[in-house]
């Protein structure tokens, strides 16, 4: 019995820990007074504030448009590769997953530096575009990994299946190979997207002075001081992310039922 409540109690430090930092965001989104030591009321003008902040409203945009693009870019790219890879032998397979392997396990300042000493070179100028590119290239290996397992999994006979019944090349890959391997198509845009939202390292080396998106926003704030719009933002950004959650886990036990 001592251990059960032990165990409960670790468990709700372990989430108290992880949530206390997002309710407090949360409450001061509502305070009316921008002292954060200092309750001021209840109020709703910091989110009315933040749709008629345009600097921030269009590092929304930046972020949304960056990470959408470079997640769909990277998931059909991770998904070509995954598909020749496949074709390929054993021992040229594992040392191609090893050099996938290099990006994720190197440190984000170090890939940073190295595209932005590679745009330098190139010539190309700093913006919009260099940011997309360089969220493209951090994000394939996440694709590729997520994908890859669905492709082991495979059964090769029902695609030469399809082609002996008639079928194209094109043809009997979307109908026989993609549904089996879709899920893993979609768990690796997701998880481009959320990495691509979430960074800053990366964008902060590889971003034009115009560009800014909502990591790289926020951290120019903090030497100022950070806005109570940014609150409502997180707060608006969270309350989505948790509603998409149960959206997505309550939807199968509802077909299921």
């Amino acid at each position: 019995m001592i251990r059960n409540i032990t165990r409960k109690i670790y468990i709700c430090l372990i989430f108290i820990f992880l949530y206390a930092p997002i309710v407090t965001l949360m409450v001061l989104s509502f305070n009316a007074s921008k002292t954060r030591s200092k309750w001021g009321g209840f109020t709703l003008k910091w989110y009315k504030s933040l749709f008629e902040n345009e600097a921030i409203i269009q590092a929304l945009i930046n972020t949304l448009a960056i990470a959408f693009l470079s997640a769909l870019i990277a998931t059909v790219i991770g998904t070509i590769a995954c598909i020749s890879m496949q074709s390929m032998k054993k021992r040229n397979r594992t040392i191609l997953m090893g050099v996938v392997n290099i990006p994720m396990l190197n440190a984000e300042i170090v890939t940073g530096i190295s595209l932005m000493l590679l745009f330098i070179s190139l010539g190309i100028k700093f913006g919009f575009l260099t940011v997309l590119l360089a969220h493209i290239t951090f994000n394939i290996p996440y694709v590729i990994l997520s994908v890859m397992p669905r492709m082991k999994q495979l059964n090769p006979s029902t695609y030469e299946a399809a082609l002996d019944l008639g079928a194209s090349h094109l043809k009997a890959f979307f109908k026989v190979v993609f549904p089996d391997i879709f899920p893993g198509i979609l768990s690796g845009f997701v998880m481009a997207f959320t990495m691509s939202l979430d960074d800053f390292i990366i964008t902060h080396f590889t971003k034009g002075p115009g560009i800014h998106t909502l990591s790289t926003k926020i951290y120019t704030e903090v030497k100022k001081g950070i806005k109570p719009e940014m609150y409502a933002l997180s707060t608006i950004i969270f309350v989505s992310v948790l509603a998409l959650l149960i959206l997505v886990n309550y939807t199968p036990k509802k077909k299921e039922k």
